[in-house]
């Protein structure tokens, strides 16, 4: 203030100073015009910076406006650092803002957000995937205009955002479900999360279903041996019924051990989800295994054809390729009438992929049923699922083997003529 005062007094002073000269030189009149010229020099100087500062603020460019000398750099100078670190401050802000919108949109949840009025402020990509919502068009839109499932409105009404909400037959197909939960934040506003839980809900079907099929297939055989055996306590039998009754129970126990063996290398499997080893597995010694167990299984009631056309082996977990080649094998015979031909080939093809198939001559599979036969337990024809002896488990043993060696499990079928099932390995687990 000490600083004004004094360039004021002394610009005063300086035009009395040359008024009074002026007015012994050449009179008042001069006196007086030279007095005011002096003061309205700093008048003039002030009115060109102002205006300088008016072009400068409405190109937004004050930082870069260059100063003036005297009394008014000062001002400017402290404007512009001003100015300079409000700028910078915003583009924090606004680099914040947009981390903070980048994040929500990588997240894998659905995120609304909704004002006092159950507005929709902002939402990202994944909710406007789950809800068939375009945020550009639906800015500032009631949710429950564009959401209009009862479950939901009645969420939304009730205010008790304490439990989350089950959304069934959502997204663009109607195959999603979304777990859905409000989260009262800011001023009355609202955060939607939505998750998809479509792959839990399946999984907790296949659990529910799992443990109702193991019951099921193990209770048959339980409830036979338990009557087998109270009727072997209670009758006096001969010796050729209890050999007949004890006969049926070891086939009945037999059954049961089978379906734990398999529901151990089930789980087993399962549970690895690291690709198999590169071990060298001898195909052609595979093959004499295979043949020597598919006549036992048999008992001459089939003709066999196994073909090694190919000289080249695997790399892979010996133990798993011989149970998934085995239980191809065993169910071409379980499922194909007596007098019927196997036929159990080996190739290697001309893109160098390892081929092995296994073709038979029974009933076929209708099309309907291909892409579910791997599903543990699945049974085309029910009323023959303990007559050929299988746990349902093979093929989905075998599915889990294919991953693990990168191979696909090719099935090809026609109604009444017979099945061709085939584990195509890739080259590289193809060898010399």
């Amino acid at each position: 203030m000490l600083s004004v005062l004094t360039r004021f007094f002394v610009i005063i002073c300086v035009a009395f100073v040359l008024a009074f000269t002026t007015l012994s030189l050449w009179g008042a009149q001069w006196a007086i015009a030279v007095g005011i010229s002096v003061l309205s020099i700093p008048l003039v100087y002030a009115y060109i910076n102002l205006a300088r500062l008016r072009k400068y603020t409405l190109a937004d460019s004050v930082e870069s406006m260059p100063l003036p000398s005297g009394f008014w750099e000062e001002v400017f100078f402290r404007l512009q650092r001003l100015v300079r670190n409000l700028k910078q401050h915003i583009r924090s802000i606004e680099q914040q803002h947009e981390h903070f919108i980048e994040a929500f949109q990588a997240s894998p949840n659905g995120i609304v957000m909704l004002d006092e009025s159950d507005q929709i402020e902002w939402c990202n990509g994944i909710a406007e995937r789950f809800f068939g919502l375009i945020f550009k068009r639906d800015v500032m839109q009631r949710i429950n205009f564009l959401i209009r499932r009862p479950e939901f409105i009645q969420y939304l009404n009730k205010r008790n955002f304490d439990e989350p909400l089950l959304m069934e037959r959502m997204g663009p197909d109607g195959s999603l479900s979304l777990m859905l939960q409000a989260f009262p934040f800011g001023q009355k506003r609202n955060l939607l999360l939505i998750q998809d839980v479509t792959d839990l809900q399946k999984a907790d079907a296949m659990r529910r279903d799992f443990v109702a099929n193991v019951s099921h297939e193990m209770r048959t055989p339980i409830t036979v041996l338990m009557g087998f055996l109270e009727t072997v306590q209670s009758l006096e039998l001969k010796k050729d019924q209890q050999d007949q009754y004890f006969e049926m129970m070891m086939s009945q126990a037999q059954r049961m051990k089978s379906l734990v063996e398999d529901l151990l290398t089930l789980a087993n499997l399962e549970s690895n989800a690291l690709p198999a080893t590169n071990t060298v597995v001898k195909v052609e010694t595979l093959m004499a295994l295979l043949k020597n167990d598919a006549e036992a299984l048999s008992q001459g009631k089939h003709a066999f054809n196994f073909v090694v056309n190919s000289k080249q082996n695997l790399l892979g977990d010996e133990r798993e390729i011989l149970s998934a080649f085995s239980n191809l094998v065993s169910n071409a015979i379980r499922y194909t009438p007596d007098i019927g031909s196997i036929g159990v080939e080996w190739n290697v093809n001309e893109q160098g992929q390892g081929e092995f198939s296994v073709t038979d001559t029974g009933p076929g599979i209708a099309s309907e049923h291909l892409s579910r036969l791997t599903e543990r337990f699945y049974r085309v024809d029910r009323s023959r699922s303990r007559d050929t002896g299988g746990t349902g488990l093979g093929l989905a043993i075998v599915k889990h083997i294919a991953n693990r060696h990168q191979a696909q499990l090719i099935i090809e079928s026609t109604p009444g003529r017979g099945s061709k099932f085939m584990l195509r390995f890739p080259k590289e687990r193809v060898t010399s």
